[in-house]
């Protein structure tokens, strides 16, 4: 079964469900986000808790693009913008040990905690998740989504843009769009994460 990429829409609360069952099968066996859920039975329903967090925290600003169908969905945050709450971050450790485990939140949190520790300082939009449902890949859905957030971000003026790779395999793409490459992340588990960087376009 194909499905068009068509026009990308801005995600309303009705889409919840359906974005973290896409990212959940999309980040399932992410060389990060895959094995900081070790429990590989549980790890699609326990991961869907961290998901829907991040997905419906996001969905305050209108910048989470997905296709018509949801089967990909880029979530942007935008300059000055923050990815969860101050309530919704200091109850995230806490929501993801019910689900596991205190020493297997604790190892997430840390990987979160070394992405922020090496953001920039400038204002920038967030590209702070990506993904494409398993049965959708390979399509292009997601680059898609990548480009139109771009360029609505161009659309407003001079703004850089941010993001991490926890995937190698994505970066050659990411840079396609004229991203590069600005820091390495090494976590806990020795995966390295490449922090990459689109300078401003000055649409004038």
């Amino acid at each position: 079964m194909t499905t068009p990429a068509g026009p990308a829409r801005i995600a309303t609360p009705a889409d919840l469900d359906a974005i973290v069952s896409t990212f959940t099968s999309a980040f399932l066996h992410d060389p990060v986000w895959g094995p900081a859920f070790p429990d590989e039975r549980r790890r699609a329903e326990q991961a869907a808790v961290m998901w829907r967090v991040y997905a419906g925290s996001a969905l305050r600003y209108p910048w989470t693009l997905v296709t018509p169908g949801v089967e990909a969905a880029a979530i942007f945050i935008p300059a000055g913008g923050v990815e969860l709450t101050e309530e919704e971050a200091a109850g995230l450790e806490g929501r993801l040990a019910g689900v596991t485990d205190a020493g297997t939140a604790r190892a997430i949190m840390a990987v979160g905690e070394q992405f922020e520790a090496v953001h920039p300082a400038e204002p920038f939009f967030y590209l702070t998740i990506l993904g494409t449902h398993a049965d959708h890949r390979g399509k292009g859905l997601g680059m898609a989504l990548v480009r139109e957030g771009l360029a609505r971000i161009d659309a407003l003026g001079a703004a850089p843009v941010y993001l991490e790779s926890t995937n190698p395999a994505n970066n050659k793409r990411y840079e396609s769009v004229g991203f590069v490459a600005r820091d390495e992340i090494v976590t806990a588990g020795g995966q390295v994460v490449t922090t990459m960087w689109r300078p401003a376009v000055n649409s004038g």
